[in-house]
């Protein structure tokens, strides 16, 4: 099947995102009448998607965000970096560091050992 830039040339199955639109040429999901889904559309479903589960004010880049917290506990550094496409190891270290409540969690556990 060969890679995304094989696909896109290829005119595959489901068309693939440019670089600086959604995640680097991964692909993105087909509107109803062919083609990608536009950035604005994707904010569009998952704005009212989230208000139908209740979960909140939630984002494109929150979901992006989470997605490399959660990946950064079993994909080494470097690997992380190139599936987020990120250029600089130091972009991908902010994902690894946790968040803010992971860290109160931590100092926690150690207060009360």
């Amino acid at each position: 099947m060969g890679g995304p830039a094989q696909q896109r040339r290829a005119g595959g199955p489901r068309r693939l995102a440019g670089d600086a639109a959604a995640g680097r040429g991964l692909p993105v999901p087909p509107k109803k009448g062919g083609g990608a889904l536009t950035a604005r559309a994707h904010g569009y479903l998952l704005t009212k998607y989230a208000t139908l589960a209740r979960i909140g004010d939630v984002s494109p880049h929150d979901l992006r965000h989470r997605f490399g917290y959660r990946m950064a506990r079993t994909v080494p550094p470097h690997r992380l970096a190139q599936i987020m496409g990120h250029d600089a190891l130091d972009t991908t270290r902010l994902y690894v560091g946790g968040t803010r409540q992971d860290r109160q969690h931590a100092v926690e556990a150690i207060a009360r050992a």
